[in-house]
């Protein structure tokens, strides 16, 4: 719920309201959609979690769009993606491990099937690494975006935040 409250996506030149190049924050890509203040959406969202308890969903958080330090794709996409969903239904079935990250729960080595993809033991390293600096850099601009809600943010979501910056350093 957190991770999704904080979204935020790199303006393209199709947006013709923001520089292309920075960052807007879009909640579960809702702002558009949402008729009423998002920190009350959260909220709802907080809620629909109590009542679904145990039976609630897993939830995973996936950047398809890592590059290298000299500006590469280090993930294949398209039909590649289905691995990483894969790992997801197997996580999720108990089939598969985690360890954890600052941020989440992320693939056990060995248990993202790669099997015929050309990725160099270098950029998986890269893929799989938390880059700590940059999401500490992120957290200030998501801290302002939330800012914005005022005394509406849910406390949950506040201590989410605090916790999160704690686990980065």
């Amino acid at each position: 719920m957190f991770l999704g409250s904080i979204v935020g996506s790199e303006i393209t030149a199709a947006a013709l309201d923001l520089k292309a190049g920075t960052i807007r924050r879009d909640p579960f890509a809702m702002l558009p959609f949402c008729g009423y203040n998002m920190a009350d959406y959260w909220s709802h969202w907080f809620a629909m979690g109590e009542r679904l308890g145990e039976n609630a969903p897993a939830v995973f958080y996936v950047n398809w769009f890592r590059t290298s330090r000299d500006g590469r794709w280090l993930w294949p996409g398209f039909g590649e993606n289905s691995r990483v969903l894969q790992w997801m239904c197997r996580r999720v079935a108990g089939e598969v491990g985690a360890k954890e990250s600052p941020i989440g729960n992320m693939p056990l080595d060995g248990d993202l099937d790669l099997s015929g993809l050309d990725i160099s033991p270098e950029d998986l390293a890269e893929l799989m690494a938390v880059d700590r600096a940059a999401f500490r850099n992120d957290l200030a601009d998501a801290e302002a975006f939330l800012a914005k809600f005022q005394d509406k943010v849910p406390p949950r979501l506040k201590l989410q935040l605090e916790a999160l910056k704690e686990r980065l350093g």
